[in-house]
């Protein structure tokens, strides 16, 4: 899969190329990403990618005629990629959506700055999207969360293919707890269930983990899934009632 990142910053993107998981998917050629300036784009001698707002006010916009020009150059190169604009104002990034992209040959993830991008730019990408409800500098650090949750998805870039399906929200709910060696730390012992060998009773003990869980961190999670009856009784006799 193809990621090229447009952005006025493609340095930022060096050191998380070169390490870890990135890295290694990058070097079995299972992904590729591509910073790209956007200010290879301008025509100015100053390459400037931003401006002053109409209408008054601080910090300045980015321009439209370089973002642009750099899509519609970027889209003559086959596959024609999806588009997406960096924006809080956007659709929030989830789970779901990190599935669905990983299943594209090619993303274009365009990063903003300053205090904005200039509104007719919206109508030459495929979606906005935002990260969370809070602001960064620009869209870089976001583009780069984007990238490693839709990269994971994609075989071979896990050591253990089944990872990513016992992760936080891969089902809708968050994640029992783990645990490793030693089996008693500080007086905290590792759950007897987790050293009986018994696969069934492993199993079971994490999904109620993973229930209790959800239900005492994100209880807004449990309406928008599919639970079991099983799954209903255990949360039923927490206290939780479908209507809450």
């Amino acid at each position: 899969m193809l990621f090229d990142i447009l952005t006025i910053f493609p340095g930022f993107f060096s050191s998380p190329l070169q390490d870890g998981l990135l890295s290694k998917a990058i070097q079995k050629d299972l992904i590729q990403v591509r910073p790209i300036n956007l200010r290879d784009f301008t025509h100015d001698r100053h390459n400037t990618v931003d401006d002053r707002p109409y209408g008054g006010g601080e910090g300045m916009v980015m321009k439209p005629e370089p973002i642009y020009e750099a899509l519609e150059t970027l889209r003559t190169e086959p596959p024609a990629p999806y588009v997406v604009l960096l924006s809080p104002r956007g659709r929030l990034f989830h789970q779901e959506m990190a599935h669905e992209w990983a299943g594209l040959e090619r993303l274009l993830i365009v990063c903003g700055r300053y205090e904005g991008i200039d509104e007719r730019v919206a109508r030459f990408v495929d979606t906005e999207v935002s990260i969370g409800d809070y602001v960064l500098f620009g869209g870089e650090a976001a583009a780069l969360v984007i990238l490693e949750a839709v990269a994971r998805l994609i075989p071979g870039v896990l050591g253990c293919e089944t990872s990513s399906q016992r992760d936080s929200f891969s089902d809708g709910l968050l994640e029992s707890p783990c645990y490793t060696r030693p089996p008693d730390f500080l007086g905290q012992r590792v759950p007897e269930v987790l050293l009986s060998g018994d696969h069934a009773r492993i199993a079971r003990w994490r999904r109620e983990q993973s229930l209790l869980v959800t239900l005492q961190r994100r209880p807004d999670l449990l309406k928008s899934i599919e639970l079991s009856e099983t799954d209903r009784e255990f949360l039923e006799m927490l206290g939780w009632s479908c209507d809450t």
